[in-house]
């Protein structure tokens, strides 16, 4: 018996892995769908709108098939719920403006500065110690972002502001999912999110709404919604399994999983200079993650009698 329960434990760990890494997979799909529409000349708002439609969409019929009425999922905090879910959909269209001129490869690196920024942020916002490692971390990986965007070389792109902008706003939006955790649930600002980016972007969209001109293009248009929304689900569950500290790492498949994309889809491999810079910002990322890491196991070890 002791067996089975050891095995078991040692099973939702992995079983928590295997979902982060599918989840990533799914994002790395819907990122690629969004490079390929925008190429085929679909609005970056209407792909934003369609993105988050589908995701109220199936977020609300869950609700409704389990019985819930929407008007249980309010919130005290309905503001600062409210400001998540626009700094979400404000990531989303920077980053899909943004891959319509940059490498996939390369705003994913931008992108992944967000878990730096927050860690830079989370002193004067959080009242979190940050101490010498983790700020020379912080320094490190914009050192690796400024490498990758390469600010000063001729082959820079204004694109590429656009999606720091982005990963900023990211950052902001996880800040925010910190502060509401075990506050506000889960599904109340999953639905949110949903919701939020759906009536804003509803009128942009209508305004500049070009239809697909080939099956592709309408499945992809459809799917990038059902991508955001399962992505977001498989990672919700991955995290039902397995702590932060075993699953952050993995986060950074996403980089390897665009790199494919990129040279199977549009035929563009990533530059040294990206390459140089990604390394620094994930080295630079694992450094924070293992310093909080580090903390947390000695906040949870009780001190000597």
């Amino acid at each position: 018996m002791a067996g089975t329960a050891a095995k078991e434990n040692q099973a939702l760990p992995m079983a928590g892995i295997a979902l982060t890494l599918f989840a990533y997979f799914t994002f790395s799909m819907l990122d690629t769908s969004a490079k390929w529409l925008v190429l085929a000349g679909i609005p970056a708002l209407q792909i934003g709108f369609m993105r988050y439609a589908l995701h109220f969409v199936v977020s609300a019929g869950l609700v409704a098939r389990q019985g819930r009425g929407l008007a249980r999922f309010g919130a005290d905090r309905m503001g600062l719920v409210l400001l998540r879910a626009a700094l979400l959909m404000g990531s989303t269209l920077c980053n899909f403006v943004a891959i319509r001129y940059i490498p996939l490869t390369l705003t994913a690196t931008i992108m992944f500065s967000a878990p730096i920024i927050v860690t830079a942020l989370s002193g004067p916002v959080l009242g979190e110690k940050v101490g010498p490692w983790r700020w020379g971390a912080i320094v490190a990986g914009f050192i690796g972002v400024v490498v990758a965007i390469r600010p000063f070389d001729a082959d820079f792109h204004w694109a590429a502001l656009l999606s720091l902008t982005g990963a900023a706003c990211f950052a902001v939006y996880q800040l925010l999912t910190r502060m509401l955790a075990g506050k506000v649930s889960s599904d109340t600002m999953q639905l949110y999110s949903g919701m939020v980016g759906t009536l804003v972007l509803a009128p942009f969209a209508a305004a500049v709404w070009t239809s697909p001109t080939t099956t592709l293009d309408w499945g992809l248009l459809f799917g990038v919604g059902f991508l955001g929304w399962f992505g977001h689900d498989m990672l919700t569950r991955a995290y039902g399994l397995a702590s932060a500290s075993v699953l952050t790492p993995f986060a950074y498949v996403m980089i390897v999983y665009l790199g494919v994309w990129s040279w199977l889809v549009f035929a563009q491999t990533p530059t040294r200079a990206t390459v140089l810079g990604a390394a620094i910002v994930m080295s630079a990322g694992l450094v924070i993650w293992l310093r909080e890491r580090n903390q947390a196991r000695r906040r949870r070890i009780p001190p000597p009698v």
